[in-house]
């Protein structure tokens, strides 16, 4: 696979869905990827990215910000309090908001610093155990408390449990959004986006489809 591909296959889904074209955006998830697998895909013209750790961000992208740009760079993994200072000042959104406390953190520093990424609320669609996520059930009410304070909350996010049928929880999540009247949707990744943007989805998490495979050695 490449970008041009991914980009092909996003844009005849928005237009199998009838949706406009461009209205979903793609994460190019750069996590572990070697700098010169990222920089090749910078030199391709692609500014939005998605990095699950605050360290490995903060060591790579200061340097590609200042040869390129216009780059956008999304938090798309978990978020410890301890991380969210850094957090604020290296990404452009948050997509993993998952509890109070982690909210009253960046209400906090959003106060002091006069600045707050865009964020996205993380809803744990198949209320699994070992995930994190807002369950179902309480995320209208964690949805009022971040708006309560004043956290500029954007859409919501979803990852669907492994074993089952994606869709089901691509409904869940446009429909608690809906509710809502939050209009950004961040679901579906490589082996699913086409079926997210059926749904709604306005931005896809794409990876290794992009880059190559990822090497954790």
């Amino acid at each position: 696979m490449s970008l041009a591909e991914i980009t092909a296959r996003l844009r005849k889904a928005e237009t199998d869905a009838g949706r406009e074209e461009g209205s979903t955006q793609l994460i190019a998830v750069s996590k572990v990827q070697p700098n010169e697998r990222v920089e090749a895909v910078l030199q391709e013209g692609h500014r939005l990215y998605g990095e699950n750790k605050v360290q490995e961000a903060a060591g790579k992208w200061p340097d590609f910000r200042d040869q390129f740009d216009g780059v956008n760079v999304h938090l798309i993994g978990p978020l410890q309090t301890n991380k969210a200072r850094q957090a604020m000042q290296l990404f452009e959104a948050i997509h993993s908001v998952d509890r109070p406390k982690l909210a009253h953190t960046l209400a906090r520093l959003a106060q002091e610093l006069g600045h707050c990424p865009d964020l996205f609320i993380q809803v744990n669609t198949g209320e699994e155990e070992q995930k994190a996520g807002i369950l179902p059930a309480d995320a209208d009410a964690f949805i009022a408390e971040c708006r309560g304070l004043d956290l500029p909350v954007q859409g919501l996010m979803c990852i669907p449990p492994v074993e089952e049928e994606p869709a089901l929880h691509f409904a869940l999540l446009a429909k608690i959004a809906a509710r809502n009247d939050l209009t950004g949707l961040s679901m579906g990744m490589s082996s699913d986006f086409e079926k997210a943007v059926s749904f709604g989805a306005t931005h896809v998490r794409v990876g290794s489809a992009i880059f190559g495979a990822r090497d954790y050695g």
